[in-house]
């Protein structure tokens, strides 16, 4: 990972008097935002979710226990339906997905079938064929505008956006290089796949993580 030196007399942001002053060279070991590499991005040694996007990394929310189990719920569900008929491979984040150069994503599920070579030729994911996210609600536009563009972009074929504020989950897929729904799933009602048929969760307990 490449360092920059600390500049002498630099000037720093004052701390209250009497509390311990943080370890602001620590933060000189790292590249400054918008000259980050993708090398050093990979190489960053956190556990916490971390995207790149051209040369800046966004550290995202901590996640809730009402997310962690709406993930675990989606890629249990998910990970059975695929392994029962070996279908491919079924990871959670944190694993980057390399989008395309200078952008990567961590999808919170991610699917690739067993005969995209490309996507599992490395140590990250070279794309995907099925991803999913849990909407945050400090940011619901990341997950519904902005992923949304970035993965349809990327060509991913299904894109699932479960949202337990709104009480739903959408599935979209792509035609023609964009994201169009193939469906919208209340509570009663169970959430299918058009990548793969015959996969299907049950939208209220999906977002309880029942």
């Amino acid at each position: 990972m490449s360092q920059t030196a600390p500049s002498a007399g630099s000037l720093r942001p004052q701390t209250p008097e009497g509390e311990p002053e943080p370890a602001w060279a620590v933060a000189t070991l790292f590249p400054a935002q918008g000259s980050w590499s993708e090398r050093d991005y990979l190489e960053l040694p956190t556990n916490r979710l971390v995207e790149f996007s051209d040369g800046f990394i966004e550290v995202l929310p901590v996640p809730t226990r009402l997310h962690q189990k709406i993930v675990a719920f989606l890629y249990e569900s998910l990970k059975a339906f695929v392994v029962a008929r070996k279908l491919g491979e079924v990871y959670f984040a944190a694993l980057p997905v390399h989008l395309w150069p200078g952008k990567y994503r961590e999808p919170d599920v991610i699917f690739v079938r067993s005969d995209n070579a490309k996507a599992l030729e490395g140590n990250y994911l070279e794309g995907a064929d099925l991803v999913m996210e849990v909407v945050s609600p400090d940011e619901p536009e990341r997950d519904w505008v902005k992923k949304r563009e970035e993965y349809a972009r990327a060509g991913i074929p299904e894109y699932w956006v479960a949202d337990p504020q709104l009480g739903r989950i959408t599935v979209f897929r792509l035609q023609a290089g964009a994201y169009v729904v193939n469906g919208e799933f209340g509570k009663a009602d169970q959430a299918e796949s058009a990548l793969l048929p015959g996969f299907r969760v049950q939208v209220g307990e999906a977002l309880t993580g029942a």
